[in-house]
């Protein structure tokens, strides 16, 4: 006999601000006890010195993650000029001084450079995987490990102030796998001064915003409360921007069971009218629910047919 999972089976998505100094796994621990949920994950990770939107996923909307990862992102942060860290922030232990400090204009004349699609080498402490091992482990026994750069997407920045001459402040929309300590350290040497993150914020991350986020130390005051569940998103608020589809019958209970089906006429009108204008349908990703709006699964359109490749499954564990 199977053994049932420990915890209650909640589903949807959980939208904290997270505090300074705390993990991303930390917090969303908290969040797993105060539901008493069964499983949790979250899309995208905050360093302990950042604060701000960490959208924590429960139960089934844990499959929806790589969605909301994929998402754009927006950031509230400050560059300290003039010392390296080795972690390109706060945290980090110092590598370098520079006396140069660039002036507004200098800031401004250089920000082109670094919006649009840039090439950027990931910090090496960061999560990214070389040969099976995190970057910041091997960074932490003292390695120095290779991380080739990358092709990213700065969608904007804007300069916001320059309290002193040390320090600046921006505001970011990026997308996924830009790192702000690397784009602070890179705009830094193009300056030519050092720099790294003094303090990072997250306001946005796809659908979810700082103004929705309930606070962590507040959400953990409704522990096991039904006072909680007021901040339980819908498993769907991760898929903005994903065509929905309502469907019924057979069709329904095919995809439940991870069948597909086929993509008869008014299904395709269907999915037309809610898809953004594009060249082409095929490997489109369809979300369906059922006519009172419970999710389905999540299907490729191929060769004629709706192919489910994530199933939701609201079996009690």
């Amino acid at each position: 006999m199977a053994r049932s999972r420990k915890g209650a089976p909640v589903h949807g998505w959980v939208v904290v601000d997270k505090p300074v100094g705390i993990t991303s796994t930390d917090a969303v621990g908290v969040v797993k006890r105060v539901f008493d949920a069964q499983k949790a994950g979250h899309a995208g990770t905050l360093d302990p010195m950042a604060s701000g939107v960490l959208a924590v996923a429960l139960g089934e909307a844990t499959k929806t993650v790589p969605f909301a990862m994929e998402a754009e992102k927006s950031y509230l942060f400050t560059a300290c000029w003039g010392e390296g860290r080795d972690t390109d922030d706060a945290e980090g232990k110092l590598t370098g001084t520079s006396s140069n400090r660039p002036s507004r204009s200098q800031i401004e004349a250089a920000l082109p450079l670094f919006v649009g699609e840039i090439s950027q080498a990931p910090p090496s402490f960061s999560a990214i995987k070389v040969h099976g091992e995190r970057a910041y482990d091997l960074a932490r026994e003292g390695e120095n490990p290779k991380l080739e750069p990358r092709k990213v997407l700065v969608h904007e920045v804007r300069l916001l102030s320059e309290p002193d001459a040390d320090h600046a402040e921006f505001e970011m929309k990026c997308g996924k796998g830009a790192y702000v300590r690397a784009w602070v350290r890179d705009l830094a040497l193009a300056l030519s001064t050092l720099g790294y993150v003094s303090a990072l914020r997250r306001l946005r991350i796809g659908g979810f915003s700082v103004e929705d986020a309930i606070p962590l130390e507040k959400l953990r005051s409704f522990m096991h409360s039904p006072a909680a569940f007021e901040h339980l998103r819908p498993i769907s608020t991760a898929l903005d921007g994903i065509p929905a589809l309502a469907v019924t019958g057979s069709d329904a209970v095919r995809l439940r069971c991870g069948h597909s089906i086929l993509m008869r006429a008014g299904l395709f009108a269907r999915i037309m009218d809610n898809a953004a204008a594009s060249e082409g349908l095929q490997g489109l990703t369809v979300y369906l629910s059922s006519a009172a709006g419970e999710p389905i699964a999540l299907a490729e359109l191929s060769e004629g047919e709706l192919r489910p490749f994530r199933v939701f499954n609201f079996g009690t564990g």
